[in-house]
């Protein structure tokens, strides 16, 4: 299977390389950020709650191993 695959949810995006993490944490933080300036706490509260994840799954082994 290609490295790249995998991207999706669930199960089939345990295998997501470290660099498209890191993209997705980078770009879920932005929009959290953006979310705060327009004043829409809940969904900036849920955005960052992915970024954090994406964190975890980033720095921290959080995930299967591939």
């Amino acid at each position: 299977m290609s490295p790249w695959a995998g991207w999706g949810a669930g199960p089939a995006g345990a295998g997501a390389s470290g660099a498209f993490l890191v993209v997705a944490l980078v770009g879920s933080a932005g929009v959290a950020a953006l979310l705060v300036r327009d004043g829409r706490l809940a969904a900036a509260g849920v955005v960052a709650a992915a970024a954090v994840y994406f964190a975890l799954r980033a720095f921290a082994g959080l995930g299967r191993k591939t």
